[in-house]
Order: structure tokens, then C-alpha cells, then sequence
């Protein structure tokens, strides 16, 4: 993923910027020129500005629920609402754009996007996320503005993703099912948007779910269907490479079932599709053979990140089977197992890697990366342990501002890597 295409010379990065026009004067490209340079930059960058802004406005509105500030401007919705959107849509959609925009020509063999195609994306996703950001502070107008400057942003994101894929000479169903996930996720964010229109709260809970499992859990899945045996097998000697055709179906047809069977309120049924889960992703987790993967760093957390994976679903089996419905205390504690535990961890282990060989760094963990990781390996057990045990708000505050203090440098870290040219002078 990293390399360069077969048959593609290099560029300058002065000529990079204006795509082929070079600059005669040798005049230093500014922070914008270098931040458009490749959509995952700009993508990327916006990522990491969410990640603190969204937990930081989540732990402010905790500590003011638990500690009774009474001038902190209250949410025109219900905050655990917004959290969930704006965490899942506005936080992670821009570094799955990000990703898609980069990787989607080179998978299918063709140029890379124009600025034409990534800059609106990023004015959509990114300015709608701030707008709504800004409207939760009891500015309902502003909140409304953001989500369909949102969804606006992420269907001309889909419909240039589609051509890249329509005008590829092969099909490649990765692509296909992260394009999917996409589009559902855009279904989502309608519901929500309907919601905020005057729509029934049940759009809004709907756009919820869909955003966990119909958009988030099928790319995420997708991605490391695809690249963890391609990342091993490039540094691990006699690695076997395993790519069941068969799996992503499977796991979109129980991710379905496990969304309709919650909607539908059946608990027990949903806990056969959720342990089915559980033991298709324990299987890729063995048959990827993580003993081969203790090093390098930069592969070994991919590992770590998705054995959170088959243990997020088995403790939705438990809930399952004890009848609970969406928000008892085992589905809570398999809700932060997957996001923050599967999500997060994934999130910094392949935004690191990417970042790392896309800016002419070496492929390695570094001090900061490492922080973070294993921080937050600290900050999902104490979500878990928190919903089961149920410690209350000040534990829900606390790991809160956790999240953010983990987060922290390598968001800061991330943000100054897309903001500085390339190490090594290549495009991009």
C-alpha cells in the first residue's frame, strides 16, 4: 500500500502540489498547498483534530452532569446521541475518506484524485463536523446546518469513490464492500438528519446502530481483511496468507442479522448471530497466526487491536443470552469493547502506519505511538470493567478525559506530520 505504482515516476513535491506544474521559483509551498498535497492529509488531519474535540466536548458535558455546573449550554439533543454520531460519523468518517480517497486508485491501478475530488469532501465532512460541534452548545440551527453540510460532503465523497471503482478493469470486492459500508453509513446520517427535521426519536436511534454496525464494523473488518496478511506477509518470513473469500459475506450477512434482531428486540436470537461472530473473527485472529507477528512494533498492535474484536461479540452473546436489550450492562461493556477497544486500537495502529509511509518515515512504532496504544488498552478495560460493575458517573468522566489524555500527543504529533512536507521529498 505504501508503494509507489508500477510505472510512476516520483515528483517533486513543488511539482506535486499543482499536479505536474512545477514551480520555477522554488517558492516553499504553504501550509495549505501541503495540507491539499493527498487526500489522506487533509482527511487525516481533520481525524485527529476530532478525536480530541470530540472527547473533549463528551467529557466536559459528563463532568457538568456529574459535578452540576450549572452555566454549561446543554445539547439541543440528548448528549449520549451526539456523542455517538459525532464520534462515529464526524471522528472516524474523516480518516476512512482519507484512507478510501488514497487507496482506492492504487488498488485499481489508476492516477491518483485530483484536488477536485478530496477538497470538497473535506470542506463537507470536516466543516459539517465542526458546525455541529459548535450547535451542541445549545445552538440548534448550527447543529442542523452541520449534519446536512455532513451528509452532503460524504455522498460527493461515495459518488467519486463509485467512479474510481466503475472505471477499474477489475473487480476488487474490498473496495466494493468498504464503498457499501459507505453508503449505509450515509443512510445513517439521513436518518439522523430526518430526526433533527422532526423525525421520531427511533431515526435517530436507528442512525445509532447503523453507524456501529453497518458502517463502521464492515470497513474496519474490510481493511484488515485485506491488509493485515498483505502488512505480514511483507515482513514476516514464511508467513501463510489467508484470505477467505467466503468470510466477508459471512460477516456482513450476521452484522445485518445482529442489527435487525436488535431492532427487533429478540435478544436470544441476536446472541446466535453475535457468538457466530465472535468465533468468525477468533478464526481469522488464529488463521493470521499473531505468534509470527511479535515484531515489528508497527505489526504486532494490529494483532493486539483485533483480538478486541472476537471478545466484543462473545460479551454480546453473553447479553444476549441473558436477555438484556440494547443498553444492558453486558452489551455496554461489548459496546466499549468494540469501540473503544477494536475501534481506537485499530484506529491508531493503521492511522500510524499509514501516516508513517505516507510522510517518508520508517514503518516503526515510535515513543508517541506507543503511548497512546497502550493507554488506551487501559482506557477500554476500564470502560468494561465500568459498565459491569457500574461505578457510576465520575468513572464515566474520568475515563472520558482518559481517552483525551491518551490521545493528546499523537494527535498533535499526526497534525504537525500533515502539516510538514515529506521527509524524503516525494509527492503526497
Amino acid at each position: 500500500m505504501n508503494r509507489p505504482e508500477a510505472g510512476r515516476k516520483p515528483r517533486p513535491i513543488a511539482a506535486s502540489l499543482e499536479h505536474g506544474r512545477a514551480n520555477p521559483r522554488g517558492i516553499s509551498p504553504s501550509l495549505a498547498q501541503i495540507l491539499a498535497a493527498a487526500p489522506h492529509r487533509m482527511m487525516f488531519f481533520a481525524g485527529a483534530t476530532a478525536v480530541l474535540l470530540s472527547m473533549l466536548w463528551w467529557t466536559l458535558a459528563l463532568a457538568a452532569g456529574t459535578w452540576g455546573w450549572a452555566h454549561w449550554p446543554q445539547a439541543p439533543i440528548p448528549t449520549i446521541w451526539a456523542h455517538a454520531m459525532l464520534a462515529q460519523y464526524g471522528m472516524l468518517g474523516p480518516f476512512i475518506f482519507g484512507f478510501t480517497l488514497t487507496v482506492f486508485p492504487r488498488w485499481s491501478g489508476q492516477p491518483e484524485l485530483r484536488r477536485g475530488a478530496y477538497v470538497p469532501v473535506f470542506i463537507g465532512v470536516s466543516g459539517g463536523y465542526v458546525l455541529a460541534v459548535i450547535g451542541l452548545l445549545d445552538l440548534r440551527p448550527l447543529l442542523l446546518a452541520g449534519f446536512a453540510l455532513l451528509l452532503a460532503g460524504w455522498l460527493y465523497g461515495i459518488t467519486r469513490l463509485l467512479g474510481v471503482l466503475r472505471a477499474a478493469r477489475s473487480r476488487d470486492h474490498w473496495a466494493w464492500s468498504i464503498l457499501a459500508a459507505l453508503t449505509l453509513g450515509a443512510l445513517g446520517l439521513a436518518l439522523f438528519l430526518a430526526f433533527l427535521l422532526g423525525a421520531p426519536g427511533a431515526l435517530a436511534l436507528a442512525a445509532i446502530r447503523i453507524g456501529t454496525f453497518a458502517f463502521l464494523m464492515p470497513v474496519f473488518f474490510t481493511v484488515t481483511h485485506r491488509m493485515l496478511p498483505f502488512f505480514s506477509n511483507s515482513v514476516i518470513a514464511g508467513y501463510r496468507v489467508v484470505w477467505p473469500a467466503w468470510s466477508l459475506p459471512a460477516a456482513w450477512l450476521l452484522l445485518l442479522a445482529h442489527l435487525l434482531l436488535g431492532a427487533l428486540d429478540q435478544p436470544r436470537l441476536r446472541a446466535l448471530s453475535d457468538a457466530l461472530l465472535a468465533l468468525l473473527f477468533l478464526g481469522h485472529w488464529i488463521a493470521w497466526q499473531p505468534w509470527k507477528a511479535r515484531r515489528p512494533g508497527l505489526l504486532s498492535v494490529l494483532y493486539m487491536a483485533f483480538a478486541w474484536l472476537p471478545l466484543s461479540f462473545a460479551l454480546f452473546a453473553v447479553g444476549g443470552l441473558y436477555g438484556e436489550g440494547n443498553y444492558g450492562a453486558w452489551n455496554m461493556a461489548a459496546l466499549h469493547a468494540l469501540t473503544v477497544g477494536f475501534f481506537g486500537s485499530m484506529l491508531v495502529a493503521m492511522v500510524t502506519r499509514v501516516t508513517h509511509g505516507h510522510s517518508g518515515r520508517p514503518l516503526r512504532m515510535g515513543a508517541i505511538p506507543w503511548f497512546t496504544f497502550l493507554a488506551l488498552q487501559a482506557v477500554a478495560i476500564a470502560r468494561v470493567v465500568d459498565s459491569l460493575a457500574g461505578y457510576g458517573a465520575l468513572a464515566y468522566t474520568l475515563t472520558g478525559a482518559a481517552w483525551v489524555a491518551a490521545f493528546l500527543p499523537w494527535a498533535l504529533r499526526a497534525a504537525w506530520i500533515y502539516l510538514t512536507p515529506r521527509r524524503d521529498g516525494r509527492p503526497g
